[in-house]
């Protein structure tokens, strides 16, 4: 039914090992929804034993920065360098309205227990379509940034090693090409793991990772010899597109903020929590952003660590970081997408194992192809930015939270504000995608 999801029972509440959400009446129309599916519920929720929350404010912080944190660090430099220098005012747009709509999907979260995912959110707003919409953006989204992982080690790798190759069944295989192929071999037996505890370890070492490569390039401008003395330009009307999608792609966070949200202990606290994990990160960004384009201009490249110097100490901590991160996030990353389809496929297929094992070697198998016949990392992560992430971390939240509160029936700064923000994440969408695609087919086509 519109406006209401299917329950999903226990085994949703044993998967989350979250902590049941406020329950918020927003009054009229929406508080009778609440109440009736409240009734409809009652006898399975006497029954069903929501974990609480245990993270603190504290911790829920770190795992906020470390959603947040990401490969998108080292495409800050070049998204300011097509944009120019006042494009960086944009980043800080880009952080106030993804931000703002990260607050929505909490108030979203708040009107019913039931609601705990961003695909729920989706389904109370706009039904079974409104679910399936959300998980498309998110898994597409999911897909590329993970194949993005593989084009990022292939380059990286590529750019510390030029000459190295290797024969597969007979065939050469030289630079990137091999690389990415190499380095998916190294994930395939991550990809196997079907415990997500197991997994999940590793994507503590995102903020650290960042940290290590902001302070590693520091490192090399100030005690280098490559110096802080490129000028750049002030605007450059051109590159706004491609640097406003980039500027998107580093706030994809959205589909965690659920579960961030639904583990804490104090919920009342998750508003400051999302406000000091955004300050954090963007002013990581906007540093290293300057930073690389201090360093080398114009000419600085999709990822900033192609531009430093190999030889040098803080160049290799850099690269060698760089290098590390994704191999240990791949898994953690496509693991609601691989899980999704086993659960389809389990109802036809009593060998669960094996066919947790053929999904996720195809899965990783379909990502490298991708990896090989797209290898540009600037252009493909302009395209997650301004297609998916505007559209999963602007649009959708914004929309959902209007059909759900009822609030596009009151005219006055909320809805300005939210139709503001929609807008602009239309033309994000639009501008973006046409320009990042532009970019590819005119690659592929050279």
């Amino acid at each position: 039914m519109k406006g209401e999801m299917e329950p999903r029972g226990a085994n949703m509440v044993k998967s989350a090992s979250l902590t049941t959400p406020l329950v918020l009446s927003h009054g009229g129309e929406f508080e009778d929804q609440i109440k009736k599916r409240t009734g409809q519920q009652n006898n399975q929720l006497q029954l069903t034993n929501f974990k609480e929350g245990t993270s603190s404010f504290f911790k829920t912080c770190f795992n906020g920065i470390n959603a947040l944190s990401g490969v998108g660090i080292l495409s800050v430099p070049y998204a300011l360098a097509s944009g120019g220098w006042l494009s960086l005012i944009l980043l800080f747009v880009v952080a106030s309205a993804t931000f703002y709509t990260g607050l929505l999907m909490r108030r979203c979260l708040d009107v019913n227990s039931q609601i705990r995912t961003y695909p729920d959110i989706g389904e109370y707003a706009f039904g079974k379509n409104g679910r399936m919409i959300v998980s498309i953006f998110m898994y597409l989204e999911l897909y590329l940034v993970a194949t993005g992982f593989l084009i990022l080690e292939g380059d990286n790798l590529s750019n510390l090693f030029p000459n190295m190759g290797f024969e597969l069944a007979g065939i050469s295989i030289y630079g990137r090409q091999g690389f990415v192929i190499i380095v998916a071999l190294i994930i395939l037996p991550s990809m196997w793991l079907t415990d997500l505890s197991k997994v999940s370890y590793v994507s503590a070492s995102g903020v650290l990772a960042c940290l290590v490569i902001l302070c590693s390039v520091s490192w090399v401008g100030a005690i280098g010899e490559t110096g802080f003395h490129e000028k750049g330009k002030l605007l450059n009307f051109n590159g706004i597109p491609t640097g406003l999608s980039l500027y998107a792609f580093c706030y994809c966070a959205h589909p965690v903020f659920p579960t961030l949200y639904n583990s804490m202990r104090d919920k009342r606290q998750f508003s400051k929590v999302l406000l000091l994990c955004f300050v954090v990160v963007t002013l990581g960004l906007a540093f290293m952003a300057v930073l690389g384009y201090l360093m080398y201009g114009e000419n600085v490249k999709s990822q900033v660590t192609l531009n430093l110097p190999p030889r040098e100490i803080g160049s290799k901590i850099a690269i060698y970081t760089t290098l590390v991160s994704p191999i240990t996030k791949y898994a953690l990353t496509v693991t609601p997408i691989v899980s999704a389809i086993e659960n389809a496929l389990m109802l036809y297929h009593n060998e669960s194992k094996v066919v947790s094992i053929v999904v996720r070697t195809l899965f990783l198998i379909s990502s490298v192809i991708i990896a090989l016949t797209v290898p540009f990392f600037e252009y493909l992560m302009s395209l997650v930015g301004a297609f998916l992430s505007a559209t999963a971390s602007i649009i959708l939240p914004s929309l959902c939270y209007l059909k759900i509160t009822g609030a596009y029936r009151r005219f006055g700064y909320e809805l300005v504000i939210i139709l503001g923000i929609v807008l602009m994440g239309i033309f994000v969408v639009v501008i973006g995608t046409y320009t990042a695609l532009q970019q590819i087919i005119g690659q592929l086509f050279m």
